[in-house]
C-alpha cells in the first residue's frame, strides 16, 4: 500500500447503522481502564480525552469499564462509577463527544471475584462471585446467593436505563476477561452445584437474566453490545468454548435474549479462533449468531497485548504497525463489521484520521507516557 493511497482503507470508513445507532465509520475505540477518575467521577480531563478521539475520527467510543451501583461492583482505585456523581461526569463526556461528531457507549462493569475487602468506595464490602474464596482463613469473596444475583441484575438494569437517559448511543456489557459475567460462564470459576452452575444452560442463566433485564430497561431500539473473551486476566490460554459448536451454543441464547452486537476479544484478532479453520474468533461469532461483530486484539501495534503493559511490570513500548490492506480485505470478506483499536489510540488520538488519509508514517508509537497521560 502506498501511504498516500487512502482508497484502500475505504471499507473501514463506510457508515454503519443498527437500530437508532448510526456510525460514520467502522473504527471503534476499545475500552481501556485509565484509573484517572478520583472519587469515581470522570473529570474535565477525562471528557477531553474522549472528545479528542472523537475529533480524531473514531466512529464509536466504548468507554473504560465503569462500575454499576452494586456495592461489590468495583475492584480498582480511581475508576469511574456509573451512578451518583459519576453520572454527572459522564453527562459531560457524552455532550463533548457528540459535539465532536462522535458516538459513545459506556462499558457497564462488575468485577466480581476480582474485588478484595479494602477497595473503594466501601472498604468493608467483600468481593462477590459464583463461589466463595478464602485467603489466609478469611472469606474475601462471597458466593452469591439468589438474592445477590437478583440485586446485581437489577443494578445492571438501572445502569442501562441511566445510560439511555444520559444520552449515550449504545451500551456494552462487560462479559469478558474473568470479570463477574464471565466468571459465571467459565467452568473454571463457576463450579456451583445449583441452577447457576454445571451445565452450559445453567452457567448462562445469570448472564441471560442480565441481558433480558437490560433489554427491558432500554427498549427495542437501543443497541446492546456484549463483550466476551476466551482469555482471562489470570490465564491467557483459558477458553469458555473449545469448538465452534460450543461457541454457538453459548452466544446464540445471548443474541436471542437481546444482544445486538458481539465484541469478540482476543489477544491477536487475526489468528484462527479454533483449530482446523482459518476463521478468526470474530468471523466465527458473526457466522454463528448472525449479529454484527466487533473484532479486537493487538491491532495497529507490533507487540501483542499483555496486562503487564498496563501494570508497568514490563516495558509497554510498541511500534506502530498497521496492515490497512489486510484489515480492509477482512472487512470486505465479512470477518467483522467493526474494528476496535486500543493502545494505538492511547498514543495517537488521530489514529483513525491518519489511517483514513493514508498518513501511516505520521502514526505515533505506543510508550509508557501514553499510560500516564489522558490528554495528548
Amino acid at each position: 500500500m502506498s501511504e498516500h493511497d487512502s482508497h484502500i482503507a475505504e471499507p473501514l470508513f463506510e457508515a454503519f447503522e443498527l437500530g437508532n445507532l448510526t456510525l460514520s465509520n467502522r473504527i471503534v475505540m476499545a475500552p481501556m481502564t485509565r484509573n484517572q477518575s478520583p472519587g469515581g467521577v470522570p473529570s474535565d480531563a477525562v471528557a477531553e480525552y474522549y472528545e479528542s478521539r472523537a475529533r480524531g475520527g473514531v466512529g464509536l467510543i466504548i468507554t473504560e469499564g465503569t462500575f454499576i451501583d452494586h456495592p461489590g461492583a468495583n475492584g480498582y482505585p480511581d475508576v469511574p462509577a456509573f451512578h451518583g456523581e459519576g453520572l454527572k461526569g459522564w453527562q459531560q463526556v457524552v455532550e463533548r463527544v457528540h459535539a465532536a461528531g462522535g458516538r459513545i457507549a459506556p462499558q457497564l462493569w462488575h468485577v466480581g471475584r476480582e474485588r478484595r475487602p479494602g477497595t473503594e468506595p466501601d472498604a468493608g464490602v467483600p468481593g462477590f462471585g459464583p463461589m466463595a474464596i478464602e485467603e489466609d482463613g478469611v472469606e474475601v469473596v462471597r458466593a452469591m446467593s439468589e438474592w445477590d444475583i437478583q440485586e446485581v441484575v437489577a443494578s445492571f438494569a438501572r445502569a442501562a436505563r441511566d445510560a439511555k437517559e444520559v444520552g449515550f448511543d449504545a451500551l456494552e456489557l462487560h462479559g469478558a476477561h474473568g470479570y463477574l459475567i464471565d466468571q459465571f460462564l467459565w467452568p473454571e470459576s463457576n463450579q456451583r452445584s445449583d441452577s447457576y452452575g454445571g451445565s452450559l444452560e445453567n452457567r448462562l442463566r445469570f448472564p441471560l437474566m442480565i441481558v433480558r433485564a437490560v433489554r427491558e430497561a432500554v427498549g427495542p431500539d437501543f443497541p446492546i453490545i456484549f463483550r466476551f473473551s476466551q482469555w482471562k486476566l489470570s490465564d491467557y490460554d483459558a477458553t469458555i468454548a473449545d469448538t465452534p459448536e460450543a461457541l454457538g451454543a453459548l452466544l446464540k441464547p445471548l443474541a436471542e435474549a437481546g444482544v445486538d452486537i458481539f465484541h469478540a476479544s482476543t489477544r491477536r484478532m487475526w489468528e484462527p479462533g479454533f483449530a482446523g479453520s482459518d476463521k478468526t474468533l470474530a468471523a466465527w461469532t458473526r457466522e454463528l449468531t448472525g449479529r454484527p461483530v466487533i473484532a479486537v486484539g493487538s491491532i495497529g501495534l507490533d507487540k501483542t497485548f499483555r496486562t503487564g503493559h498496563f501494570t508497568r511490570t514490563e516495558d509497554p513500548t510498541s511500534k506502530s504497525r498497521v496492515d490497512v490492506r489486510q484489515l480492509a480485505e477482512q472487512r470486505q470478506r465479512g470477518d467483522f463489521d467493526l474494528i476496535a483499536i486500543g493502545r494505538a489510540l492511547l498514543s495517537d488520538p488521530h489514529w483513525a484520521g491518519k489511517v483514513r488519509d493514508g498518513e501511516l508514517s505520521s502514526l505515533f508509537d505506543f510508550d509508557r507516557s501514553a499510560l500516564d497521560t489522558l490528554v495528548r
